[in-house]
């Protein structure tokens, strides 16, 4: 589909239909993340192409990845969707989570490094927690 095929936004629709702020929507194109408009000035319009590189952003970023690692990742398409992390090195400073699934089992994961959102880490916690449950009843069963 060519561009002239394409339903056109200005630059407040495109901000609008992301959920993000004009001025984060401004400040990706300004770093070159995201593509330029289409036309200048007035004429200036965005499609569905700088739709998805915005909401691609937003996934990464909510995934942990800063801006620095997003535009490695854009640069470098033909590498896959998320490379490998960065190999740490000394003065390198993480948070890590620990999920206690009971005790003397415990889970430890970095989210950004794992590519994992908040929602996804709270989804493996529950499910981990819903397997470790079912296989320690069969334990229960088997004591009796």
């Amino acid at each position: 589909m060519n561009e002239n095929s394409q339903q056109r936004h200005s630059i407040d629709e495109l901000a609008t239909l992301v959920e993000l702020p004009l001025r984060t929507v401004r400040y990706y194109i300004q770093l070159g993340l995201v593509d330029r408009p289409i036309g200048e000035k007035k004429a200036a319009y965005y499609t569905a192409t700088h739709v998805d590189q915005l909401l691609t952003i937003r996934k990464w970023q909510n995934a942990g990845l800063s801006l620095d690692r997003i535009r490695e990742i854009l640069a470098a398409p033909e590498t896959g969707l998320l490379p490998p992390p960065r190999p740490r090195g000394a003065g390198t400073v993480e948070v890590w989570s620990h999920l206690v699934i009971a005790d003397g089992l415990e889970i430890t994961l970095e989210p950004g490094r794992a590519g994992l959102s908040s929602e996804q880490v709270r989804a493996l916690f529950h499910g981990v927690t819903a397997l470790y449950e079912e296989i320690n009843k069969g334990n229960n069963h088997v004591n009796k």
